[in-house]
């Protein structure tokens, strides 16, 4: 079979550079994807795993408000930014898509989703796209995959994605990665894999156009990695509004936030300082001294951190007190 992937690497890339459509010796990224709308919150995702590096730099696109892109098989990456342009500009997914792949003189070669704000969606599968390659679509959904192992890898992504509808999108994502995976996934492995989540209004800053933004880019479980970066994502979501809380001084809801973020991650040292800290603000010394004690021993630089905060507001203890938790 080895062989045969081989055979079928060099009859197409001897049949591209003869035709001369522009598709790259590079440009490879056969994989299986899915792009996805959550109803409720309006949010869109685009998952994708490959035994490819560094899939999530050329196959996933998204835009706050618009919507996502996935352009995989022999990959064209002007289908991103292109078809995020169209859909920006009102036009819908299906008829954005269609009017890209017609202009492309190597759509055979090539397998693409959109999905836009309205959950509209659109796939497409190259009729000289390595088996087993097709994509479905759904309600607010399409998975999509070609060089799998077997045909059973896009049904089991729809399966799971409607399955776990009481999950979050990012969360539905993955099960329906892990699912693909599970029913025999890429015929030759996994390597990479990435997430991406938008927003479903536009905003006019960049930074906060992606909600969630993670790749793995090189990894023997790249889909578990993923997993376990999505819950660290979760995890700092809690830090972030802990942050967030402290900035307007109110210590409770910094308290609940970093106490969040502790439970699921116990182990880190910051999520246990920044507790700590909050509650110390809100006058609970006796409660935070065995913390930062125990953080201290660990690493003494968080000794030192803990006397930089006073000039800066954020730790609003006495000097005395300050010195009991230091001492």
């Amino acid at each position: 079979m080895n062989r045969l992937l081989l055979l079928v690497f060099i009859l197409n890339l001897t049949n591209l550079q003869a035709q001369n459509i522009g598709v790259e010796e590079d440009a490879f990224a056969h994989t299986y994807s899915i792009v996805a709308r959550d109803t409720i919150t309006g949010e869109m995702a685009v998952g994708v795993q490959s035994h490819w590096f560094s899939v999530g730099s050329i196959v996933s696109w998204g835009k706050a408000g618009v919507g996502v892109v996935a352009t995989q098989s022999f990959v064209n990456p002007a289908y991103g930014p292109e078809g995020l342009e169209l859909m920006a500009n009102g036009v819908s997914a299906e008829r954005a898509l269609t009017q890209l792949v017609e202009k492309d003189e190597g759509r055979a070669f090539r397998q693409v989703a959109f999905l836009d704000a309205n959950g509209n969606v659109s796939g497409y599968t190259g009729e000289k796209c390595v088996e087993a390659a097709e994509d479905l679509q759904g309600k607010n959904f399409s998975v999509q995959a070609n060089m799998m192992l077997n045909d059973k890898v896009v049904p089991a992504m729809a399966e799971a994605f409607v399955r776990y509808s009481d999950y979050p999108l990012a969360e539905r994502v993955v099960e329906a990665l892990k699912a693909a995976q599970e029913a025999g996934g890429d015929i030759r492995g996994k390597q990479s894999a990435a997430l991406v989540v938008v927003g479903p209004e536009r905003t006019d800053n960049s930074w906060e156009d992606k909600k969630i933004d993670l790749r793995v880019d090189d990894h023997k479980t790249p889909i578990k990695e993923l997993e376990r970066l999505l819950k660290v994502h979760r995890a700092y979501e809690h830090m972030n509004q802990g942050d967030l809380a402290v900035e307007a001084g109110n210590m409770e809801k910094a308290l609940k936030e970093y106490g969040a973020a502790e439970k699921m991650f116990p182990e880190n040292l910051e999520m246990k300082f920044w507790k700590a800290v909050a509650l110390a603000n809100s006058g609970s010394i006796e409660e935070a001294k065995p913390i930062f004690k125990s953080i201290f021993e660990e690493d003494k630089n968080w000794k030192e951190m803990i006397t930089r905060l006073p000039p800066s507001g954020i730790l609003t203890i006495s000097e005395e007190e300050l010195k009991e938790i230091i001492e």
